[in-house]
């Protein structure tokens, strides 16, 4: 089942981690081990989360690789589905074997 609008995982982190629990965008890049502007980058949406980033943000937050991977592909698929024509796209009938 597709979710409608599912968050950036840059929102998730805000509101689920770092607002609850106050943490700070430096505190958090720190223990990710990564610059506060590659951090920031990820929170304000404008970067996505690479396979790198799926590991350091499971070992400081918690949730597997995995599970922050898909979350970052069904937003993406989400917002391809909002912009992407697909009227002249065509499918191929394949021949049954």
């Amino acid at each position: 089942m597709a979710m409608n609008n599912p968050p950036h995982p840059g929102e998730f982190i805000r509101e689920i981690y770092m607002e609850p629990y106050h943490i700070t965008g430096r505190a958090l890049a720190a223990k990710l081990g990564v610059s506060p502007s590659t951090l920031n980058r990820l929170l304000r949406g404008s970067s996505g989360i690479s396979s790198e980033m799926a590991l350091r943000l499971s070992k400081t937050l918690g949730r597997s690789p995995e599970s922050w991977l898909a979350m970052q592909d069904k937003y993406e698929l989400w917002q391809a589905r909002r912009r992407v024509n697909l009227d002249a796209v065509e499918k191929i009938e394949f021949d049954a074997a």
